[in-house]
């Protein structure tokens, strides 16, 4: 994905999303029911770049900027950055501060972002009465990537207290190391590891034992789901556990991936053998292929899904248990309807925020957009 922008001081430095996807083709425009709810967009801050965001302590909003700030949603906007790493990331390709995520007692915040080098590397910093202790700081895993594009970079806390860390094959296009189908590499996967749980062991991080390929010893034991292409946005249902994973695609078919919370992990999403529910350049379904829940051509005007979160608000009541997304070149907010893992119907918002890069979700399960030229709007009820 290439970032595009309304701003020529933005243009030339950001390229992320457009190509996560090497064509500039798009999202079909889904001919769903009428809007699920009345809604719209309020901008509460602007911002430089932001690119994630996380529910914080006491009830705030954490925002990242992709040069590498992060800042927190006031009722004036946003704060000074609370956190500057602008000196040890870059913002070529699709590289910089990428996710952020807090672990469920608001004890550590941790960033993902692409050192100097490009590497994708995870950071755990401490936080005491709701504040940085920047002295307390340590690297927690890191992954060298080949190229400069499909980094991923997404971080969440499942509803287990584990950190899940997506990461895209590697970049080029067409995944020309085959990474996807590997399980000796990281990359092109979903991880899963316990950070807190190394301090007992004398390491970064431990292992959770119900990992599915702790016993493969040609398997890397930090797997949790492989056969991504670049997992640029994924979630949890805050309401039921279930992983949606937004992975963007190569030239023809974006797709929405899902597991349940039941799932034991070990999910083979396909690529590059698949893209979608299509075989890949003449490649053959992998046999434990899990295919997607929802997919979308580019015959219409988007390029790159970005993944949302099922609404657990109070705000919208006729929004809740939906999923909402979007797609960096069309950006309209989206929603889909979902039944035990079956997508039962779509519908169009009817409201757009310019080139969607990310959504929030607060602690109340309040969502915001965010999008990559600087708005940070707030889903209302219109």
């Amino acid at each position: 994905m290439k970032f595009r922008t309304r701003s020529s001081a933005i243009i030339g430095t950001i390229s992320l999303i457009a190509s996560l996807a090497l064509t500039t083709a798009a999202a079909e425009e889904p001919r769903g029911p009428r809007p699920a709810a009345d809604v719209a967009l309020t901008e509460v801050a602007k911002a430089q770049n932001p690119i994630a965001g996380a529910a914080g302590p006491r009830g705030t909003v954490w925002i990242a900027e992709r040069a590498g700030t992060v800042r927190v949603l006031t009722d004036r906007g946003l704060s000074a950055p609370v956190l500057d790493i602008s000196a040890e990331t870059t913002t070529d390709g699709e590289r910089g501060l990428l996710g952020v995520a807090f672990d469920k007692r608001f004890a550590h915040f941790y960033i993902s972002y692409t050192d100097l080098e490009g590497t994708s590397t995870v950071d755990e910093i401490a936080l005491r009465n709701g504040k940085l202790q920047p002295s307390t700081r340590r690297t927690v895993i890191t992954q060298t990537q080949p190229y400069e594009n499909h980094n991923g970079g997404d971080i969440k806390f499942g509803p287990d207290g584990y950190l899940y860390i997506a990461l895209g094959d590697g970049g080029a296009g067409g995944d020309p190391h085959g990474n996807g189908q590997k399980l000796d590499t990281l990359l092109g996967k979903i991880l899963r590891i316990d950070p807190a749980g190394g301090k007992y062991i004398g390491k970064p991080y431990a292992i959770p034992k119900s990992n599915p390929f702790v016993a493969d010893p040609n398997a890397r034991d930090e797997i949790w789901a492989y056969g991504l292409r670049n997992p640029w946005r994924f979630s949890f249902d805050s309401g039921t556990g279930d992983m949606l994973i937004a992975d963007v695609g190569q030239s023809e078919w974006e797709e929405i991936d899902w597991a349940s919370a039941r799932s034991k992990g070990g999910e083979n999403y396909g690529w590059a053998s698949m893209e979608g529910t299509h075989p890949f350049r003449g490649g053959t379904e992998p046999a434990n292929h899990v295919p997607p829940v929802f997919e979308y051509d580019r015959t219409g005007l988007g390029c790159s899904v970005t993944g949302g979160f099922v609404y657990r608000g109070t705000a919208i009541p006729a929004l809740r248990g939906q999923y909402l997304y979007s797609d960096y070149c069309d950006g309209t907010v989206r929603t889909l309807q979902m039944r035990n893992g079956k997508v039962t119907g779509q519908s169009d918002l009817g409201v757009s925020n310019g080139e969607v890069i990310s959504f929030v979700q607060g602690g109340d399960g309040e969502l915001y957009v965010l999008a990559i030229g600087g708005s940070v709007s707030r889903i209302d009820p219109a």
